[in-house]
């Protein structure tokens, strides 16, 4: 399978996103009011980190309702996304506003910290501003992103994998000094994260020792290497 791609315009299309929209909040240290983060500002967040999370193997929104186990209860409930990974069975997702986390339904387990599952399963999470916001990450997925439209030559693409195809895991500073065509080697390297080749931790900071890695190709090699 492909890796989940931030950018597709069909992962954005949204059910309930009208009634997931932004809303005021007022600074505690200034009280001057600060617009809240969008829920679809939330679900690019949300997108861009599943695309560099290597162990998510696809990604499809508005998932068939699922019947989910809370509290000793069943409670039937469609997911905005759900991952299929390489760590778990499924991972089904709601992506919700600050505003809106009072009116969901899952609202008192996800509060308690209630670990909620459906029936077949696949782990239910709400994911929110405050997780999918959290540093260093969002900092960090933002700066691989912004290097998604850098162009790698074709030299440049066998250099890089054949170099981590030698070592296994190589340090970003040393990938990109194996960059010859690209006028900024870091920012090569971290292209082809985007596209789904090479897996970072996404969860530090940016650093010359960041560790790089091929990710596994989507599909089998028809040659056999």
């Amino acid at each position: 399978m492909s890796a989940p791609r931030p950018h597709d315009s069909a992962l954005m299309l949204d059910r309930p996103g009208t009634r997931r929209s932004a809303v005021r909040t007022h600074s505690r240290r200034s009280g001057v009011p600060a617009l809240a983060a969008p829920r679809m500002a939330l679900v690019a967040d949300f997108l861009a980190i599943a695309a560099l999370d290597p162990a998510v193997e696809a990604l499809r929104p508005g998932p068939a309702p699922a019947r989910l186990l809370v509290g000793g209860e069943s409670l039937e409930h469609a997911a905005d996304f759900e991952q299929t990974r390489t760590d778990e069975p499924g991972l089904l997702v709601d992506v919700v506003a600050e505003a809106d986390l009072p009116r969901h339904p899952l609202r008192v387990a996800y509060v308690a910290g209630e670990p909620v599952v459906a029936e077949d399963g696949r782990r239910f999470v709400i994911e929110s501003a405050a997780s999918l916001r959290a540093e260093p990450r969002i900092s960090t997925v933002r700066l691989v992103m912004a290097c998604r439209r850098t162009v790698v030559s074709a030299g440049d693409r066998v250099r890089i994998l054949h170099y981590l195809d030698e070592c296994g895991t190589g340090r970003l500073v040393e990938c990109a000094a194996v960059v010859q065509n690209a006028p900024d080697g870091v920012a090569a390297v971290l292209a082809l994260a985007v596209e789904g080749l090479l897996a970072i931790d996404v969860s530090r900071p940016i650093l010359p020792e960041t560790p790089v890695r091929r990710r596994p190709l989507p599909a089998a090699d028809p040659f056999g290497f």
